[in-house]
């Protein structure tokens, strides 16, 4: 049997799920694809992530390099996430996924109006 890195060296999907094929980081990216984020606002967007998950999932996408953390010296110390380069390259990848999902929800609204008819 193969080892999880073995197949993900050879499947680009397996790969990109790897990378963020969790809800909290596809919508960590979601909103990092905006503008950057302070771990507060980005905790109190996230309805239900807990802290250690968010810490965990920002720790992940930056070893990954999908996102950079920025400290700025100041009193008290201001922290910012944002997409770095290579994270930057997954947009187009979020906006297919939000294409897909308002395209999914007219079609399934669509669907319950005519059942009711």
């Amino acid at each position: 049997m193969k080892t999880k890195a073995e197949v993900v060296i050879e499947c680009p999907v397996a790969t990109t799920v790897q990378l963020i094929g969790n809800k909290w980081k596809l919508l960590i990216i979601r909103n990092l694809r905006v503008r950057p984020w302070r771990f507060n606002e980005l905790q109190k967007n996230l309805d239900g992530i807990s802290q250690k998950v968010l810490t965990d999932s920002l720790r992940s996408m930056e070893a990954d390099g999908l996102v950079t953390r920025t400290v700025y010296a100041e009193v008290p110390p201001r922290v910012e996430y944002a997409l770095s380069d290579l994270g930057k390259t997954m947009r187009p990848i979020l906006d297919a996924m939000e294409a897909w999902g308002k395209s999914y929800k007219l079609m399934s609204n669509k669907k319950r109006k005519m059942q009711k008819i």
